[in-house]
């Protein structure tokens, strides 16, 4: 079970909508120099009718499937165990499944693969990640990408018939978000961080998501500001916190460094010009009373 903070004390948020685990994956990679420099990361508009954050720019993720749980992983990651995934997250077990979530959801919403070939199997691959340069094995992995995204096979299964490991040791924890009480859906969801593949180019699915884009940290944060760009209020934090480094390299030891990431609970407050979020240790944090479930949008 994931660990949560207590949400039933005296003027704390009280239950309400189910909780679901949750993981995201945020695609880094280096702007050329002669374009400015600096880190991009990849992100996609959420479809203008989705019931949750329609039309707000996101990572790719999802929800934690019970296909990401399976006890079989270990046999389809590369360098992380479930035992020390676990430990990362601070849960007893199952850990492992969080990083297949986050590669399962980046390979369906925007076809970016992070795996490695066994021993250079396989078309197109030297034994290190993916590689859909060949137009042949872009098709292909197409063709599993739409299988996996419909239910029609495992993500496992693939990994299986392609001779791949998913790159579970490459993609770093890098921060822990639940959202408020008052939202009509309710995510506990974990952020990764990770190089995106050279020689693999992400899309959007027409589908959950309807336009994608490369954009710098702080770009996407004045554009937001400017009321150009929307994006939800974990989504900014992540932002922020990735828009401190000059190069993807520098951004993805710092994460692998991390010992220990805390868990953030926001907590939603009305004023008199709306509702106001608040972070652990603001103040007025521990008085906020929540607003009905399903009455607030972050």
């Amino acid at each position: 079970m994931t660990d949560r903070p207590p949400e039933a004390s005296a003027g704390s948020p009280r239950p309400d909508t189910p909780v679901r685990d949750a993981a995201t994956v945020m695609l880094v990679r280096d702007r050329p120099a002669e374009q400015g420099g600096g880190i991009e990361v990849f992100m996609l508009k959420r479809n203008l009718n989705s019931d949750f954050v329609g039309g707000a720019y996101v990572f790719p993720g999802g929800a934690v499937d019970e296909a990401d749980r399976h006890a079989d992983l270990e046999s389809v990651c590369q360098g992380r165990s479930d035992d020390q995934a676990s430990v990362l997250l601070g849960v007893d077990r199952g850990g492992l499944a969080y990083w297949v979530a986050a590669i399962r959801e980046c390979f369906e919403e925007a076809g970016v693969l992070l795996a490695n070939a066994v021993d250079g199997a396989g078309d197109g691959r030297d034994g290190g990640v993916i590689s859909f340069k060949d137009p042949d094995v872009a098709k292909r992995f197409n063709a599993h990408r739409k299988q996996v995204d419909s239910g029609e096979v495992r993500l496992l299964e693939v990994c299986e018939q392609e001779g791949l490991r998913l790159a579970v040791d490459q993609i770093h924890y890098f921060s822990h978000w639940i959202t408020p009480v008052g939202p009509s859906r309710r995510y506990d969801t974990r952020f990764f961080v990770t190089a995106a593949p050279p020689e693999q180019v992400p899309l959007h699915d027409d589908r959950e998501t309807i336009a994608n884009t490369w954009i710098g940290p702080q770009e996407a944060l004045d554009r937001h500001a400017q009321g150009e760009f929307e994006i939800i209020f974990p989504t900014i934090k992540n932002l922020e916190a990735i828009a401190r480094f000059d190069r993807s390299a520098d951004l993805l030891a710092a994460a692998a460094a991390i010992e220990e990431v805390p868990t953030i609970l926001p907590r939603i407050k009305a004023d008199g010009e709306g509702v106001r979020i608040l972070l652990p240790g603001d103040p007025g944090y521990d008085e906020a009373v929540p607003p009905p479930p399903g009455s607030v949008r972050v």
